[in-house]
Formats: structure tokens, C-alpha cells, sequence
């Protein structure tokens, strides 16, 4: 049986590791071009305008990708407040330049994973995940003790 490759990093320990290194980028942020260098790990923020914790404005089962994404139940998408893009044509503007949404922590982020699972989504599609890839790795553990 196929086991996907987050669920054998994590079963080996190693998305400690990743976890470890990730939010040791959040010290000294340099995670998009913009490289504003805050601590965003002691609550400064920069450019993404997002500090420890993502935000996340919504999450549903998503259609509008192609067939083999959403399969019958949808593609899981999370969508991610704040960007550090900040593009005037942004179809997301809303999301991307406003604070729509909440403040999440790994626990929160890892149950709305379950939650897409549960709904019969096939995948976890993150929108605008550049600026909380740490915060993105260090759900994934705690999602996949729930059962992801």
C-alpha cells in the first residue's frame, strides 16, 4: 500500500527537523523575496503582515480546479489571509490585503486539515501558503496523529 510522503517524514522523526529549521527562518524572516528580516517569532511583523501564527480566512471543499484536484468531493482548500505579493489585481484581494480571517495556531490549522478530510476532500490545497510554510509544517504532525 501506497504511504504518502508526509506520513513516512513524520513516522522517521524528520519533520522535527523541518519544523526545527522553519521557524528558525521566522527569527530572522527571510521566507519570500521581500526578506524584511523581523522576528516574527516575538511578534513583529513585516510585508505579509503576519506574525507567529497564519491566518486563515476560509477553508471549504473547492471545485473549481481540474478533475484529477477535485476528484468527487472537492479539493480541500485552505486559504490563507495576508500576502506578501500585495498585486492591485489579486483575485483574492480581499484575503490578501485585509485582515479577513483569524489568527490560527498548529492545533487549529491541523483540525481544519481533519475537518477537509472529513468532508470527503481528496487533497489539502493551501492558497497563498508562501508566508506560513513553517507554521503549514508544523501542523502536519499533529494533523496526522488525528488521522489525515
Amino acid at each position: 500500500m501506497f504511504t504518502p510522503a508526509y506520513i513516512t517524514t513524520h513516522r522517521q522523526g524528520l519533520l522535527k527537523e523541518k519544523i526545527r529549521i522553519a521557524n528558525a527562518l521566522l527569527q530572522d524572516c527571510t521566507l519570500c523575496p521581500r526578506q524584511c528580516h523581523v522576528n516574527r517569532l516575538d511578534g513583529q511583523i513585516g510585508i505579509c503582515k503576519t506574525g507567529r501564527r497564519a491566518w486563515v480566512s476560509s477553508f471549504d471543499p473547492h471545485f473549481g480546479e481540474e478533475a484529477p484536484l477535485v476528484g468527487q468531493g472537492g479539493s480541500g482548500t485552505i486559504f490563507f489571509t495576508h500576502c506578501n505579493l500585495l498585486c492591485n489585481f489579486c483575485q483574492n484581494y480581499d484575503i490578501s490585503h485585509y485582515q479577513a480571517g483569524r489568527e490560527t495556531n498548529a492545533e487549529q490549522l491541523a483540525l481544519i486539515m481533519i475537518k477537509l478530510q472529513q468532508l470527503g476532500c481528496h487533497n489539502i490545497n493551501f492558497v497563498t501558503p508562501e508566508h506560513v510554510v513553517p507554521q503549514i509544517i508544523e501542523a502536519l504532525p499533529l494533523a496526522v496523529e488525528m488521522g489525515l
